[in-house]
């Protein structure tokens, strides 16, 4: 009885190794079928896809924008012709009217006159030039120019109406017997002539010309005054 306490001893601690190695290898297959599980969920996932914009379709465009155009709100002068007299009744005006454009003749049918050019603004006014500084300044309201005309030496008041043909203005250039002759003319709408022919710079009035034609004869010679445009 005395050797069978070791003996005991000795099996109860095989024993307890055994059962040791045992939880020992569950534990392992435990861990092992853990990180395998977990090894193969992240293998196995798929990335979720995105969404792409269909193909072949533009994008949107934006929207119009409500801001108001820049392009001018008033309409361009219309073209027209004008005619009358200064406020002494001393000289005549004519303005013709293109494109924005503006030619001017002042006049007093004996030696003095002035051709004036330059633009027109969309508001009717206007500031035309002409030699020797001379400028006319007028505005047009409805079918009426009313402005003057600085001579140098002197300022006019005038007004202009609207002028219908064959009122309005005209010129006639041409060599008449070697000399240069130059004519200006304005017919108002009463019928009434106004006019200066220059033969070799030298100023005298003007002879009648036919408003319907525009012939008139100068030294026996008979010409073609044309109607004035810028």
């Amino acid at each position: 009885m005395k050797r069978s306490g070791p003996l005991f001893t000795l099996l109860a601690g095989l024993l307890l190794a055994l059962f040791m190695l045992s939880l020992n290898a569950t534990e392992g297959t435990r861990s092992t079928s853990t990180g395998s599980e977990s090894s193969g969920d992240v293998v196995s996932a798929s990335p979720t896809p995105t969404a792409s914009p269909p193909s072949g379709k533009p994008s949107p465009s934006p929207s119009p924008s409500n801001s108001p155009s820049n392009s001018p709100s008033k309409s361009a002068v219309p073209n027209a012709d004008y005619a009358g007299r200064t406020d002494d009744d001393s000289s005549a005006v004519a303005v013709t009217l293109r494109d924005g454009k503006a030619v001017a003749y002042f006049c007093d049918g004996k030696d003095q006159e002035s051709w004036l050019k330059g633009d027109v603004k969309a508001d009717g006014s206007m500031r035309l030039t002409g030699q020797n500084g001379n400028v006319l300044t007028g505005e047009l309201k409805g079918e009426r120019i009313r402005g003057t005309v600085d001579m140098g030496q002197r300022e006019y008041g005038f007004t202009a109406d609207k002028a219908v043909k064959p009122s309005g203005l005209y010129r006639a250039t041409a060599t008449v017997r070697g000399a240069e002759v130059d004519g200006g003319w304005i017919v108002l709408p009463s019928g009434r002539q106004v006019g200066i022919l220059n033969r070799a710079g030298k100023p005298s009035p003007a002879p009648r010309i036919d408003p319907e034609t525009g012939a008139v004869t100068v030294d026996g010679q008979q010409l073609t005054a044309e109607p004035v445009t810028p």
